[in-house]
């Protein structure tokens, strides 16, 4: 009896120290470094933001090192997210090219496979065109379309996802065909453009403001409801009564993400950390400087975003991608 006794004290200690040892790991996290996977090439938006992030914190004295990890519309990254320990010590930067690929069944990810921390851009996708480009405006880029019949070549960041529905989208509301080029990022769909190697690309204000200004590419159209702030004289497809939106509103959004599992604690640390950041003045001044919007979004509220997000992709995929 008395060492069953013994036996039970020594269990309550035990107890008493793993709960108090978890308890002082999540009140002292982060203890190391936190790992940001970047699943897209440097250079692009998300890259972009993702190293803001990391230079905001890093001010505050929380060490965030961006790693970049191209392929498969992000989903190499991503599953090296998904596949981490639930401890904090590795987030990742989704986008909706996520979505898409999971509609298209390309991938064994799905949305629920993350914990969804802090949203930290939406932005409106530009069609955009080199500087040689004989098209000026939205009319004259369908008429160059049509002549090209099936030849013209539109770029996009990935394949299956928002940029790619969206120069389809385009395609299928004025009845002709295109060549999709995917990329494994933004940034090399931009050379290509600089060199006049296609003839248009799907992508980002933030991916596109500086080669704009220095002329090295045309903005055509808006794929959003509303024009750009920081392109006030582009005008949107719906204003020229092309419909992009067929089957509801599509957001291209990036936001941060964890694996499942992640303690409560220790997600709730996080998006303390990160919502910080996202709402400084430094990071407000950045999106604004690219054209991006940013809210507060996170955890369950984003989450449901996400699945809307998801569903919308689910109805578009099999009309748009399995028909090509």
């Amino acid at each position: 009896m008395k060492k069953l006794h013994q036996l039970l004290l020594a269990m309550g200690v035990l107890t008493t120290s793993l709960v108090g040892g978890a308890a002082h790991a999540a009140d002292t996290f982060p203890e190391r470094p936190i790992t940001l996977v970047v699943p897209w090439n440097a250079g692009g938006s998300v890259d972009l933001t993702g190293r803001k992030i990391s230079d905001i914190l890093g001010r505050e004295g929380v060490k965030v090192v961006v790693e970049n990890l191209a392929g498969a519309s992000s989903t190499i990254g991503l599953s090296k997210v998904a596949k981490a320990a639930p401890d904090g010590y590795t987030v990742g930067l989704a986008t909706s090219s996520l979505m898409g690929v999971i509609a298209q069944d390309m991938t064994k990810l799905r949305v629920d496979d993350f914990t969804a921390l802090n949203q930290t851009t939406v932005e409106q996708l530009l069609l955009v065109v080199p500087a040689s480009s004989p098209a000026n405006t939205i009319e004259e880029f369908v008429k160059l379309m049509k002549e090209k019949n099936g030849s013209l070549s539109i770029g996009t960041p990935g394949n299956n996802n928002v940029n790619h529905t969206f120069a389809s989208m385009l395609a299928n509301a004025v009845g002709v065909e295109y060549t999709n080029i995917p990329y494994t990022g933004g940034a090399k769909v931009l050379v290509d453009l600089g060199g006049s190697h296609i003839d248009a690309g799907v992508l980002k204000p933030s991916e596109t403001i500086g080669q704009i200004k220095a002329g090295l590419i045309k903005p055509i159209g808006v794929f959003s409801k509303s024009r750009v702030d920081i392109l006030p004289d582009v005008p949107t497809f719906e204003e020229k009564k092309i419909d992009v939106f067929p089957y509801g509103a599509l957001e291209q959004m990036s936001y941060l993400v964890a694996p499942k599992g992640l303690p409560d604690d220790v997600a709730g640390k996080l998006r303390g950390i990160f919502g910080k950041a996202i709402q400084s003045p430094a990071y407000q001044e950045f999106a604004a400087q690219y054209g991006m919007k940013v809210t507060d979004l996170q955890g369950d509220a984003l989450q449901k975003e996400a699945v809307a997000i998801q569903e919308t992709f689910n109805t578009v995929a099999p009309k748009i991608f399995v028909a090509k």
